[in-house]
């Protein structure tokens, strides 16, 4: 077939193309809706919560929590055990009493920190600190007053670092469940503050509240 014969079959095609269709082949392809409209209402992702945010500060903040949680779950467990001895081997009725206090409050406390570890799937020690078994095994080998001395000393140290540092958590913390635990925490802790302070001024010891036992005279 010759080339004459082609070509009105090809004008016969081009006529009778739709014209939609030619200038559909000259436009650019519109981009998808997605990408020229903005998010509506209900297409807006929902807010994270502290525990799964990716933003620095939140991240930040949960790890202070967590670094909280153990050592407050350490402090207590030290709490209830070391309360068992005095209760046990205190001299004095006044450090008996303390002690037998500090089992059931801390107790008590204790178990609520564990219900906010467990469902901020956080996993706590058994086990005491260093500085507190050291303590304990210490407390273990004294009796009478001297074990009186030592305990209330102990004791008054601990109080005023634990009130000090659940205030800055309770403070700190954006997490509403562990604010409302840790601003009652301080109530207790504040409360057992108070009962060894007086404890120790009566026996002439020291505390950051009071003047305490005055100075030996110089031997010089």
């Amino acid at each position: 077939m010759s080339c004459r014969c082609l070509r009105p079959l090809a004008l016969v095609c081009a006529v009778a193309l739709p014209s939609s269709f030619v200038s559909a082949q000259n436009e650019p392809l519109a981009p998808p809706a997605s990408a020229t409209q903005p998010n509506l209402p209900s297409q807006a992702q929902p807010s994270t919560s502290i525990r799964d945010s990716n933003t620095g500060g939140d991240t930040v903040q949960f790890m202070r929590d967590k670094t909280f949680i153990r050592h407050a779950a350490e402090g207590g467990l030290a709490e209830v055990q070391l309360g068992q001895l005095a209760a046990e081997k205190g001299t004095g009725d006044d450090v008996k009493g303390f002690g037998q206090k500090m089992v059931e409050d801390h107790t008590a406390l204790n178990r609520k920190m564990a219900a906010i570890a467990d469902s901020l799937g956080i996993k706590l020690t058994n086990r005491m600190n260093k500085t507190d078994q050291e303590e304990y095994d210490k407390l273990s080998t004294m009796s009478g007053d001297s074990f009186d001395t030592q305990y209330i000393a102990f004791m008054v140290r601990d109080h005023h670092a634990d009130l000090r540092e659940f205030r800055i958590e309770a403070n700190s913390t954006t997490d509403p469940v562990l604010k409302e635990a840790v601003t009652n925490g301080a109530r207790v802790i504040h409360e057992h503050m108070v009962m060894i302070d007086r404890i120790a001024r009566s026996k002439g010891l020291p505390t950051p509240a009071g003047r305490g036992r005055p100075a030996p005279p110089s031997s010089e």
